[in-house]
């Protein structure tokens, strides 16, 4: 009798175990969708600022607000891209890290979860020879 209650109880813990796992794995997958459009962006602005790097300083550049095109400075223009593209590197390296650490917290459920399927196998192999 109170291998069944403990059995139960292994299986609530997984059936837990496996719904956190799943919350993980959406996360990564979120992560990994937001990742690919700043690593997008970041290629954009990589090539915007060798446009801007090609054009001679006397030249016209425009910044589209909304509607409208405004006359923009190139240096302005140049520093602004190259902001931008600070921002981008370092979101994503902040993503990276991210992404580190909830794959090694995934890889951590599975094993949590081996090892209570493992654990259910030997109860029930047990409660099938009694």
């Amino acid at each position: 009798m109170a291998s069944s209650v403990a059995l139960r109880d292994l299986q609530r813990d997984l059936e837990n175990k496996a719904n956190d796992l799943s919350k993980l794995q959406k996360d990564i997958s979120k992560n990994h969708q937001i990742r690919k459009k700043y690593t997008i962006q970041l290629g954009e602005n990589e090539l915007v600022l060798k446009e801007l790097d090609l054009l001679n300083e006397d030249a016209n550049v425009y910044k589209l607000i909304g509607p409208v095109l405004v006359k923009q400075d190139l240096a302005e223009a140049r520093a602004n891209v190259k902001k931008r593209i600070e921002y981008i590197s370092a979101e994503l390296k902040r993503l990276d890290s991210t992404l580190q650490d909830l794959e090694e917290k995934q890889n951590s459920k599975k094993e949590t979860i081996l090892k209570l399927q493992q654990k259910i196998q030997s109860l029930q192999a047990g409660k099938g020879k009694a």
